[in-house]
């Protein structure tokens, strides 16, 4: 299986937290097929709205959750 991640991005209601003012409009950035690229998606879009603080970007593991059996590496 594919090691795909997923970078997606939207407005905080906290900085320090993942509550998401608006799911409805989330930025979905991509599915990707390994670490670095997503890793490379997600940097590329956090640095392009670092001056708005309640704007964040996160990397998911879609690989962690469609296999939970797998320890990760």
């Amino acid at each position: 299986m594919s090691k795909l991640h997923l970078v997606f991005g939207g407005r905080v209601k906290d900085p320090r937290g993942m509550v998401f003012e608006d799911p409805d409009n989330l930025h979905i950035v991509g599915i990707f097929p390994d670490y670095a690229s997503a890793e490379s998606a997600w940097r590329s879009e956090a640095q392009r709205t670092v001056d708005d603080a309640a704007m964040k970007y996160v990397v998911v593991h879609l690989h962690r959750m469609l296999q939970p059996e797998v320890p990760a590496a």
